[in-house]
């Protein structure tokens, strides 16, 4: 197969993987308000970033927002804010990973990326997705979810560095472990070699 389709197909297939994963998502009870939740929908999008480079990996990320717009629960800030993470994510980790193609690369770029993802968070959420969501929820109630974890919090700042930053890290985090295990047995299948 020329390796441009395959390049595509396979863009496609992790896209269409990332949509289902969006939906798999889960709340995590006491150390982050139920509004934000757990997937594994990044996954896909670093596996098409390490096998057909950092714009697949993006592209995976915008696909799978996309299509998840026809089914927001958010009005579309949750795609919003998910699409400028997961792009952050996939796109410092297939850079890494292009200049240095080894499996310390894979490592060093997904690191890089999960951390990457967890500091802009910070500020996308501050500075665009928290004003857009007070459209449809008054800012008390948004900290007053943080503070039912943690009474002492005070502002949007200090929720988003102690609640948001470690758990988008995280989040990162995870994908980071599982594709440091099944990409090598996927390399074959995504970049038609064996």
């Amino acid at each position: 197969m020329n390796s441009s389709i395959r390049k595509l197909t396979g863009t496609a297939m992790l896209s269409a993987v990332a949509y289902v994963l969006m939906f798999l998502e889960f709340p995590i009870p006491f150390l982050i308000p139920p509004f934000i939740k757990m997937d594994f929908s990044e996954l896909p999008a670093l596996l098409a970033s390490f096998a057909y480079g950092p714009a697949a990996g993006v592209s995976v990320c915008l696909i799978k927002n996309l299509i998840h717009l026809m089914n927001t629960q958010s009005g579309g800030v949750g795609e919003l804010s998910n699409f400028l993470l997961g792009a952050c994510f996939v796109l410092a980790a297939g850079l890494v990973y292009k200049k240095n193609h080894t499996k310390k690369g894979a490592l060093a770029g997904s690191l890089c990326g999960a951390f990457a993802m967890g500091i802009i968070s910070v500020f996308t959420n501050y500075y665009v997705v928290y004003p857009i969501y007070t459209n449809f929820m008054p800012m008390e109630a948004i900290i007053g979810a943080y503070q039912l974890i943690l009474p002492s919090v005070d502002n949007l700042w200090q929720c988003l560095i102690i609640f948001n930053l470690p758990f988008t890290v995280f989040k990162g985090l995870c994908s980071v472990l599982i594709t440091m295990f099944i990409y090598k047995p996927l390399r074959g299948i995504l970049k038609g070699c064996s």
